[in-house]
């Protein structure tokens, strides 16, 4: 069970679409029958993502691991509620985000903005040491100075900003996936990813001369 967006050809997008939906259906089915083994599935095939993704959300290892062992809690409590008309990966990410939320209101903040735009202490870059095997659109075209050094410039954005490069960039979302998991307009995705890029683009900027003097 796996779908995978790149190494297709254009004309083949609507039959992509069909397997994708497919798919979507066989997770919902097994979900609702409380099938042990395809939670195992799913665990193998999003477990780096969703705890990178969580990594990125609370800036701290030990919290998004927390995090991580609840959202699957979720998926096996709450798995009936998957239906199949949307990606699994949207709705798991959408229960990773309510649950990080849910997390950071316990400490008195209320408001969602308020939330995701505040810094701390522990809003400051960190080291990324999770690897799948799958590298993604930035691996691609990065080597590894230049993905630590996107890794930093991410974690120096406002929360909401880097949620959506995240999910845009690392995971290949549409920007209408990405509304569904942040609960946001279409409008608000785009400008969050507008505004992100443009914060974030001084300092890959800097790393390109950097490398252009040196060669």
């Amino acid at each position: 069970m796996a779908y995978i967006r790149t190494g297709f050809a254009p004309d083949s997008d609507a039959s992509l679409d069909e397997q994708v939906r497919q798919e979507s259906l066989t997770v919902a089915a097994g979900l609702k029958r409380q099938d042990a083994g395809l939670l195992d599935q799913l665990i193998v095939r999003f477990q780096h993502r969703l705890l990178r993704y969580l990594l990125y959300l609370t800036s701290n290892r030990e919290l998004a691991e927390d995090l991580f062992q609840e959202v699957w809690m979720r998926v096996l409590v709450r798995g009936a509620q998957f239906n199949g008309q949307a990606r699994f990966d949207t709705w798991l990410f959408t229960i990773a985000r309510n649950l990080v939320i849910d997390q950071r209101r316990k400490k008195t903040m209320s408001s969602l903005d308020e939330l995701f735009e505040a810094g701390s202490e522990d809003d400051r870059p960190m080291s990324f040491e999770i690897a799948d095997g799958e590298p993604t659109p930035f691996d691609r075209l990065s080597n590894l100075e230049d993905r630590e050094r996107i890794a930093a410039a991410l974690m120096t954005l406002d929360t909401l900003y880097r949620e959506v490069l995240v999910l845009r960039f690392h995971e290949e979302m549409s920007l209408e996936e990405i509304a569904k998991v942040t609960r946001a307009p279409l409008s608000t995705v785009k400008s969050r990813l507008y505004r992100g890029l443009a914060a974030i683009r001084p300092a890959l900027e800097r790393g390109g001369r950097r490398r252009m003097g040196a060669a």
